[in-house]
């Protein structure tokens, strides 16, 4: 049991609505910048209790801000502890919030949990996480719920919408001409998803370069063709090639064996 969990256990303050599971989550990627002097943004404070769970957990220098709809949540200021009032649905809203507060260490997102309001806020504020940040959205099983915008495999969900960082990440790689580097490529170090949450930490990325060491090898392996056998081996190996070109083109899935030699 970490001390997040042992906090929640003991709890008497200030209510908190939490997953049991999380809190590894939590300790696992937040545990490096406890004592330190950081900012933390949680979206979604509620009755305040996990804002006065964080205070405890980083420490007095930990600069500690709450986002929520409710104007009844500016009761949970204290010290070291800062509500803005708005939805985080709002674009215009979120801006002014970036204008008032310094770069973010660690980015919470505990908000509304609909698909428009996680995206609206990736989209506002990872760019005001710094570069050795964490962004963590939790809750993320809303994305199956049709009430909240979601389905499985729903167009517009936030797993949906996510799952296109797995290609950011890999965008080094792309043979497309399509698909290029962006600034998450270059930002993102990894990906961690959980039950119901995405961690995303960030570092400056440069493309990724791969080297030999060594000097003892063992001779290539391919199978014997000689004749007209290696002939129709290059034929086929082409047509393969080929085909392969097509079926990407249309975002069709190679069958099973085709690429088997």
């Amino acid at each position: 049991m970490n001390d997040l969990e042992t906090y929640f256990n003991q709890n008497k303050k200030r209510v908190i609505y939490k997953w049991s599971h999380y809190f590894e989550v939590y300790d696992r990627h937040f545990s490096k910048y406890r004592g330190k002097d950081i900012v933390i943004l949680e979206i979604g404070t509620f009755n305040g209790g996990s804002l006065q769970m964080w205070k405890d957990y980083f420490g007095d220098k930990a600069k500690i801000y709450g986002m929520d709809i409710n104007p009844l949540c500016k009761e949970v200021e204290e010290e070291n502890i800062k509500i803005f009032i708005g939805s985080q649905s709002d674009r215009d809203f979120l801006r002014k919030v970036k204008e008032e507060i310094p770069p973010i260490d660690i980015l919470i997102d505990d908000g509304g949990h609909t698909m428009l309001q996680q995206i609206v806020s990736f989209e506002e504020l990872f760019d005001h996480i710094k570069p050795d940040g964490v962004y963590l959205c939790e809750d993320l099983h809303t994305s199956y719920f049709r009430d909240y915008g979601g389905g499985l495999k729903r167009r517009g969900s936030f797993i949906e919408y996510s799952k296109n960082f797995i290609d950011y990440l890999h965008a080094w790689h792309s043979r497309q001409r399509s698909f290029k580097v962006n600034s998450f490529t270059r930002s993102v170090h990894s990906l961690h998803y959980y039950d119901s949450i995405l961690v995303i930490e960030k570092r400056p990325m440069v493309q990724p370069s791969s080297s030999k060491t060594g000097t003892q090898t063992i001779p290539y392996y391919a199978p014997e063709y000689k004749g007209f056998g290696l002939v129709m081996k290059n034929v086929r190996y082409r047509l393969r090639n080929v085909a392969n070109k097509v079926l990407a083109a249309l975002r069709l899935p190679l069958k099973n064996g085709d690429f088997d030699y």
